[in-house]
């Protein structure tokens, strides 16, 4: 008999929701990440959960209306790291006409089954906030919804959850062989921090290594034909807040492309992305100059105020791995995902997992399920539609009437933070202030509000390891506190790890926990 039903390779987004989806339909479940959560590509989107309004005009139909559906399902899921968002979409003579734009953005509001979110409505930026901070000559614009999302925080939702509900998530765990054994796999697990090998055996494996997934196919599963998958580089800058407002830029370039402007982190705007295909290690993948470049040029040509390189704080770069369709252009390969299951009759079959994007994750994670249920035998029915993540159990009355009454319950914790925290942890927020009365009770402060009971709190409860887990992942406090901070916060979490502070992967290192 197996260890476990299903080993999971990759702890992104799609890794995470195929394992919250099955432990949760009773499955045995493993997931190993050879990094920290969302360390890849799903850390590195343009935070949206949105339908795509530019596949309309790749007719990529099924993609735009599966997207449309699912903004409103987890919106529903994560209120408090999925909000609604504006974008304003300016008229540009000499590109697609307006008559075009109206028609593809009354596609984009009907084709999903929009029920909360506002329609569409045509703006005189002349008039409207949303023109001033442009340049003149943009007199026509159309202003749409969709959602925002803190990507990183999602995928490390869907795994706590995954690990709530049985799972085993191990983290800086790499997969260093798979071989198909009988009727099941054997798998070899080398733990990154202290060297540790171990083999675990599996009746299916999912391989969902998003850019590293033919490597797994040819380096750790001994199948050196496979070339699946096209590597596209996504790139984003951000710089000081470019406007004062509450909405979001969508804009059309001369190359076909578009290029969002989006509020972030209250001070600041970030500008992206771009489309270039890569070849190399995807974790060297770096913002080069000419996608710097190309993100301030764009920006510069709509916004009255230029935007240089020189503006610049940070950058983020990420590679997207899409399926190889044999597209021309790297903007026009396809982002539907696409699933397949290898494995001869009488062998344990290994799913792999194409493509895909943050916004269908959770129906891709259903699809994967028929699949696997053919494959080794269907438990339980579909189920996360509905289903809240951790901290997204609001009360009547939302996010806000929440954070109102934490912060009368708490009138010694600064009410900034509080809100802070609440739209990052939602009803875990307690968890977090738990015997605290006062600011000074949470502990030290390492800045921007980040305090040690934070801290505390995610290397037990969210797999954190590192500064860079927290202020790059967990949260993005990176871009508020001093680099130095990070070296701190690092000696901090070596000293809790020092004095045996108990963490998931501590109580749940092998299948026999569970």
């Amino acid at each position: 008999m197996a260890d476990v039903d299903i080993l999971v390779i990759g702890g992104g987004i799609n890794g995470c929701g195929i394992a919250r989806d099955a432990v949760g339909r009773g499955y045995s479940v493993l997931l190993a990440e050879m990094g920290d959560l969302a360390s890849g590509t799903s850390s590195a989107s343009t935070k949206l959960i949105h339908g795509g309004l530019r596949y309309l005009e790749h007719y990529e139909f099924r993609l735009v209306r599966e997207a449309l559906t699912e903004r409103e399902i987890l919106w529903a899921m994560a209120p408090h790291i999925i909000w609604p968002l504006r974008f304003v979409l300016p008229h540009h003579a000499g590109l697609r006409p307006a008559w075009l734009l109206r028609l593809g953005l009354f596609l984009y509001d009907h084709l999903g089954g929009r029920k909360r979110l506002p329609s569409t409505r045509t703006l005189d930026l002349r008039v409207d906030a949303a023109g001033r901070p442009l340049k003149t000559g943009y007199g026509k614009g159309f202003e749409y919804s969709d959602c925002w999302v803190q990507d990183a925080r999602l995928v490390a939702l869907n795994a706590v959850d995954a690990a709530t509900r049985g799972a085993t998530i191990l983290t800086r765990t790499r997969v260093t062989a798979a071989v198909r054994a009988g009727d099941h796999w054997a798998v070899t697990l080398a733990d990154a921090e202290t060297g540790a090998v171990r083999t675990v055996t599996a009746r299916l494996v999912v391989n969902a290594a998003g850019p590293w997934i033919d490597e797994v196919l040819r380096s750790v599963a001994g199948m050196p034909e496979a070339r699946h998958v096209r590597l596209v580089q996504g790139s984003h800058i951000v710089v000081p807040k470019l406007y004062d407002h509450d909405r979001a830029y969508i804009f059309q370039n001369a190359d076909g492309r578009i290029v969002f402007a989006i509020p972030y982190e209250r001070a600041f705007t970030l500008i992206g992305t771009t489309d270039r295909d890569y070849s190399g290690n995807p974790a060297d993948v770096r913002i080069t100059g000419e996608e710097t470049s190309y993100l301030a040029k764009a920006a510069s040509d709509y916004f009255a105020t230029p935007v240089t390189a020189n503006d610049v704080v940070w950058t983020y770069s990420g590679i997207r791995p899409l399926y190889d369709d044999g597209a021309s252009k790297a903007q026009e390969a396809t982002r539907d995902y696409v699933l397949k299951l290898a494995g001869e009759r009488g062998e344990p079959p290994m799913l792999n997992v194409f493509g895909g994007k943050i916004t269908t994750y959770r129906r891709l994670a259903e699809s994967a399920l028929e699949l696997i249920g053919q494959a080794i035998g269907t438990r339980g029915v579909p189920w996360t539609k509905g289903a809240t993540l951790p901290g997204g159990d609001l009360p009547a009355g939302g996010l806000d009437a929440y954070q109102a009454r934490i912060a009368a319950a708490r009138p010694g914790i600064d009410p900034t933070l509080i809100e802070r925290l609440v739209r990052t942890y939602g009803t875990r927020t307690e968890t977090i202030l738990a015997g605290a009365a006062t600011t000074a009770d949470l502990g030290r402060d390492f800045g921007a509000g980040l305090t040690e009971a934070e801290v505390r709190y995610l290397v037990r409860e969210e797999w954190a390891r590192s500064a860079d887990d927290i202020l790059w992942r967990r949260t993005k406090l990176g871009l508020h506190l001093p680099k130095e901070a990070a070296a701190e916060i690092d000696a901090f979490i070596a000293g809790l790890r020092g004095n045996g502070e108990k963490r998931r992967n501590d109580a749940c290192a092998d299948p026999a926990y569970n």
